[in-house]
């Protein structure tokens, strides 16, 4: 049973080549936008750390899982077993609607941000709403992808 699950496309890659199936492409893409929304958020000082601090964190956890799981598929770690296809879909799904809701605040706190604060601050967090809503979007491919990926395995 292992084996012809494990078998054809929809096993996860292993190695560099990663880098060259799809939708596992798309965690180069993932982790550079998601690294310039905290990368923009923080360089502006965190101006309403209340909305912010959960924007950070998405960006952050979402960063770090996605270095992991890149490192971990990369070196092979996963050695065909289809609980990583689950994780994968998994994982996706819900980085998708973290970011979602990342975005939403995001949004949100920029709009409130137009009288103020300084001019700096404000087209910061203008260019992270749109890495935030750019990240989002690869996450939901990325899920949408995966769990068709799952539904095969």
């Amino acid at each position: 049973m292992a084996p012809a699950a494990a078998s054809g496309g929809s096993s996860l890659p292993s190695g560099f080549s990663v880098f060259t199936t799809f939708p596992d492409l798309l965690f180069i893409f993932e982790f550079i936008f998601g690294g310039l929304v905290w990368i923009l958020i923080a360089s502006s000082l965190v101006p309403i750390p209340l909305v912010q601090g959960w924007v950070m964190f998405v960006s952050v956890f979402c960063f770090m899982a996605t270095t992991a799981l890149l490192v971990l598929y990369i070196i092979g770690a996963h050695g065909g077993e289809t609980s990583w296809v689950t994780l994968d879909a998994a994982y996706h799904c819900i980085a998708a609607l973290f970011y979602l809701s990342a975005s939403v605040l995001e949004a949100l706190a920029t709009i409130g941000m137009q009288e103020g604060y300084t001019y700096k601050q404000y087209h910061e967090n203008i260019s992270a709403v749109v890495f935030s809503y750019v990240a989002t979007l690869l996450y939901v491919v990325h899920a949408v992808f995966s769990l068709i990926r799952w539904k095969s395995s």
